[in-house]
């Protein structure tokens, strides 16, 4: 890796020296020790092996990225994933995006809210479960890891729709959250 020039920002960072947030900062974000500017940072010292696999894996996206087309293909594979999932929500009666006003609707993080009429009738624990269980079946399928809606939004799904993921596999997914719904209201 190449040392980095000691431009400006070198020194908004000897500026910021005596810049000490209220929050602490995980290591990796820290530019100073002592009250001293960390000057390696600037010099393409190794911070910690973590860290640099990190800087390599946002090095082998940025590359991938650059290989499919650049930001407008990552935005268009993007807007795919939602496409699909668009598509499916119009014609499924159970499920609606959790944002009601369609522009602010994530064509990344696609959060997702149950409709349906039982489950709208029931108290918000037990919401939360059935969203929780509906989850956990994909889960133990091999299905879907991991996207249930965030702990402090009401009780749906997240699904990851970003330029990572190929619109197949969304395509693939949306059945089987129609069967996990099904096995939720037996």
């Amino acid at each position: 890796m190449a040392a980095m020039h000691p431009g400006p920002s070198l020194a908004r960072a000897r500026a910021a020296e005596s810049y000490a947030p209220a929050w602490p900062l995980p290591k990796i974000f820290r530019m100073t020790k002592g009250g001293k500017l960390i000057k390696g940072i600037f010099s393409g010292a190794t911070i910690n092996t973590v860290s640099m696999l990190c800087v390599e894996d946002a090095v082998d996206g940025l590359r991938w990225a650059e290989s499919i087309g650049g930001l407008p293909a990552l935005i268009k594979r993007s807007d795919a994933n939602l496409k699909a999932i668009a598509d499916w929500v119009a014609k499924t009666d159970w499920i609606d995006f959790l944002a009601e006003n369609p522009a602010t609707i994530s064509n990344t993080s696609i959060c997702l809210k149950i409709t349906a009429d039982w489950y709208q009738a029931l108290p918000a624990e037990e919401q939360a479960a059935k969203a929780k269980a509906l989850v956990s079946l994909l889960d133990q399928e091999g299905v879907g890891y991991d996207f249930g809606s965030y702990r402090d939004a009401p009780p749906g799904l997240r699904i990851w729709g970003g330029a990572t993921v190929d619109t197949a596999d969304i395509e693939a997914l949306l059945p089987w959250l129609d069967w996990a719904f099904a096995e939720i209201q037996k």
